[in-house]
């Protein structure tokens, strides 16, 4: 089942433009030929292939002549190289992560929320027996996963409100939520308890417990959850991986209390 591209909101200008094309590449996760991209954008031919063209020549974007296919360029790696390293989680909470991973068997998911959806900052698998679609660098929806609704529960809210109206409610599975309404009301619930689940709301088969991570002003920075498949656990057996997960997250919120990190 296909999903919807993320939202991104209005283009801002010709910047915001080119990168609403770059997102459209990505979001193809393989090699990407024009006349596709043209099927789905806005954009007149003349502005997608100038648009194009543009992110060639600043190496955000490679094009190979003889396929005629675009695929994401080197300079990225460098750009999301220092992103990592400088305005993620992932480099402080690494250590309580694996410790975490290790103790769990599971695999365990560092999450932070942009523009309305979850990206993955980190990722750490403890068994090959099952596989998650979450993967460091990608993004996933904020209403239909374990981490994004531990982090909706606690942004303030006028921010939840812009948020909630970036998401699409794109039914995943039958468990997802399809509306704003539904999702609203399980936030208490979350906020009650301190953590949050993922039901098979975005994968068939994939359960997650979730916790928020906050830094000392009490601002909620991230999210973190050990994900499994219901062949290994059902929802009232993953409450066993709580106390260490609240653990963790406030051990990994404490560290990162003296970084700033962007709003």
């Amino acid at each position: 089942m296909n999903s919807p591209l993320p939202h991104t909101g209005k283009a801002d200008g010709t910047v915001g433009k080119a990168l609403e094309v770059l997102d459209s590449v990505a979001a193809f996760e393989r090699p990407v030929k024009f006349t596709e991209l043209l099927e789905q954008s806005t954009y007149p031919k003349a502005t997608l292939y100038r648009l194009l063209q543009t992110l060639v020549n600043q190496n955000l974007l490679s094009h190979d002549p003889e396929t005629g296919n675009y695929s994401m360029g080197l300079r990225l790696i460098r750009l999301a190289h220092a992103a990592w390293e400088n305005a993620s989680l992932a480099p402080i909470a690494r250590p309580f992560v694996e410790e975490l991973a290790a103790g769990a068997g599971e695999s365990v998911h560092l999450a932070q929320l942009d523009n309305g959806q979850v990206i993955f900052v980190d990722k750490l698998k403890a068994t090959d027996r099952f596989e998650t679609l979450a993967q460091v660098g990608k993004v996933a929806p904020a209403y239909c996963t374990g981490v994004g609704k531990a982090m909706l529960a606690y942004i303030a809210p006028k921010r939840l409100d812009i948020v909630l109206q970036q998401q699409s409610f794109f039914p995943y599975t039958q468990a997802t939520h399809r509306s704003a309404e539904s999702l609203l009301g399980e936030l208490p619930t979350i906020r009650e308890s301190g953590i949050a689940f993922d039901r098979e709301e975005h994968e068939e088969g994939i359960v997650s417990i979730a916790a928020p991570i906050f830094i000392s002003n009490g601002r909620v920075i991230g999210a973190l959850s050990v994900a499994t498949s219901t062949m290994r656990y059902d929802l009232d057996r993953l409450t066993v991986f709580r106390d260490e997960l609240l653990s963790t997250a406030d051990k990994i919120g404490r560290q990162a209390s003296s970084w700033h990190f962007p709003g």
